[in-house]
């Protein structure tokens, strides 16, 4: 890390005096160096190619804020990445504002700064535009980060969770719980013989694996928050039909299950911030199937129901067992601050 004059945040470093121009021009700038950025303007100007703009906006405050696989920093970036890229998009740019807590170590921060750092240069978006608040001991919980992104759907693609009709493929990329189940076991003091990991990536590569594989792709959704289970009734309530999952066809990592089990937690509603559900036509399914598996994040991936004509607006699931259960929408949030 740069020599700082401080170890910890100040509210100077918010006040946009001395302190403020050297936290920009010592950590954040190295970082996120871009032509735009280097202007040091309000605002980015941006030459965008011909065609609509998908445009997307999330705010993160996992904890804890490190965890196994990733950290705030990388899920900020990951998580609008791919928000824009599920509508098709070519994610281009990114704007990052901070909000952190006086006494935030800099070391941290500096930390956290690399990860973003990684995670653009890898998913290909620059950011672009951002700002950096400081408040009080108490009044957040060392950093909070918000992310926007845009970028520009070609020519031809519309992606729509309305669009869903009766015998359409329902497809996972991977293996499902394994962002929440991380953050739950560092908080909650689990151990298990190998460690779980977040799934955290940027999607935009597997994305346009799948447009190209398949163009008559309905919908693209990756399941954060609410899990698969949100995700799916999102998609049966759309577009007023039912969906019938194989849970034979779900795939959870062992000590993912575990974990699980023991939090008496549904993989079903944990979040995933690495994973994605494309609903295709049948026709297509198995190219999909095939050109998903292989790209490096859709190696695990299945078909894991479809789009079905009864019970309009519904989730169901073939069980082990051989049984049909509903697939309901979770009542309230049973992973607080996992992204």
């Amino acid at each position: 890390m740069p020599l700082m004059d401080h170890d910890t945040i100040q509210l100077a470093h918010g006040a946009g005096g001395l302190l403020s121009a050297k936290l920009i021009d010592k950590l954040i700038m190295p970082r996120f160096a871009s032509p735009e950025l280097e202007m040091l303007e309000d605002q980015a100007v941006l030459d965008l190619p011909p065609g609509r703009v998908a445009f997307s906006t999330d705010t993160f405050l996992v904890s804890p804020i490190f965890f196994p696989g990733g950290d705030i920093g990388d899920l900020a970036v990951n998580g609008t990445v791919n928000d824009v890229a599920m509508s098709g998009a070519d994610p281009m740019a990114l704007s990052v504002g901070f909000v952190l807590e006086e006494g935030f170590p800099m070391a941290d921060f500096h930390r956290v700064l690399c990860s973003m750092e990684t995670a653009a240069t890898r998913s290909g978006v620059r950011i672009v535009t951002g700002d950096t608040k400081v408040v009080g001991k108490g009044s957040c919980d060392g950093i909070f980060i918000n992310t926007s992104g845009l970028g520009v759907i070609p020519e031809g693609v519309r992606l729509s969770a309305g669009s869903l009709a009766p015998g359409d493929a329902v497809i996972l990329s991977g293996t499902l719980a394994d962002h929440g189940m991380a953050v739950m076991t560092v908080r909650e003091g689990l151990s298990f013989q190998s460690t779980v990991s977040s799934d955290t990536a940027a999607l935009n590569g597997l994305v346009n694996t799948i447009l190209a594989a398949g163009p008559g792709t309905k919908t693209l959704r990756d399941p954060t928050r609410g899990g698969a289970a949100t995700t799916l009734n999102e998609f049966a309530t759309a577009s007023k039909v039912g969906i019938k999952l194989d849970e034979s066809a779900i795939s959870v990592r062992p000590d993912v299950a575990g974990a699980c089990e023991i939090l008496g937690i549904d993989p079903l509603y944990v979040a995933n911030e690495g994973k994605l559900i494309a609903v295709v036509p049948v026709a297509e399914k198995e190219a999909v199937l095939t050109a998903m598996r292989g790209h490096e994040y859709g190696q695990d991936a299945a078909i894991i129901g479809e789009v079905v004509a009864d019970h309009p607006g519904l989730v169901t699931m073939i069980t082990g067992l051989g049984t049909e259960r509903i697939v309901d929408m979770p009542v309230g949030e049973q992973l607080p601050r996992i992204c």
